[in-house]
């Protein structure tokens, strides 16, 4: 019976193309890691972004319902720290607005994939972990967020505007978080057409009051202000209270 065995060549050979398949199959195992940890990355940023700013996407009753951590507080966070523990005992906030994904790891939504501290900018979050920064930019600034605009119309039940005569005995009151864990009050009043305007308003759902003090007719709704806007509401009191001051 004729037994032959390798030949040296042939060892080598085998032994050269197994070293190639393990050199590729180290490489594709190690580009998969790398995008699996972008990828996962990629996600836990956009967590931190709506845990700050919200989830434009959630909505309730056709209203959107989510606004992060900016839409309670009126401000943005001053760390990351502050998205799971309460920063000064705000009476405002809401949270915690993420989660950790390993309890055992208490600051792991801190860190990227690669285990590198996440750079909070204030407007965009940052990893660095993979030799490239990969950013989250939340908007064009923080104004989008911290500097809205409320404008609104008063008129009476059958829509008359108060002119000149009433204008002076209506209150408009925009309540919005202040920044600091509490509430401010923002006051105006309308011109003769029962138009009215709120500057530098936080994006979140905010109460908004209208008063007519001769008759104590208060009239409460919210408005909803999403970044870079300025929300637009008609709202009626609900007599007729008024007379058209522009005639006889």
């Amino acid at each position: 019976m004729n037994k032959r065995g390798f030949t040296l060549i042939e060892i080598v050979i085998v032994l050269v193309i197994s070293a190639i398949l393990a050199t590729v199959a180290m490489r594709s195992a190690f580009f998969i890691s790398e995008t699996a940890k972008e990828e996962e990355t990629k996600q836990e940023l956009e967590m931190l972004q709506f845990a700050i700013v919200g989830n434009p996407l959630l909505y309730n009753d056709n209203t959107r319902s989510d606004f992060g951590y900016v839409g309670d507080v009126g401000s943005m966070p001053p760390n990351l720290d502050a998205l799971f523990s309460n920063p000064g005992g705000y009476a405002t906030w809401n949270g915690p607005y993420i989660k950790r994904r390993f309890e055992q790891d208490p600051d792991g939504y801190k860190k990227d994939a690669w285990d590198a501290v996440y750079t909070y900018g204030g407007n965009s979050v940052t990893s660095s972990g993979s030799g490239t920064n990969i950013v989250r930019e939340f908007g064009t600034s923080l104004n989008d967020f911290l500097l809205n605009g409320v404008d609104g119309v008063l008129l009476d039940q059958d829509g008359t505007p108060p002119g000149t005569v009433y204008r002076d005995s209506i209150t408009v009151r925009l309540i919005i978080p202040n920044g600091s864990g509490g509430y401010s009050s923002l006051f105006t009043q309308p011109d003769i057409g029962g138009f009215f305007s709120f500057e530098s308003v936080p994006i979140g759902n905010h109460d908004i009051e209208i008063v007519y003090g001769p008759t104590n007719d208060t009239l409460k709704r919210f408005v909803s202000i999403v970044p870079r806007s300025r929300h637009y509401g008609e709202y009626f009191l609900s007599q007729n209270v008024w007379y058209d001051t522009t005639g006889s």
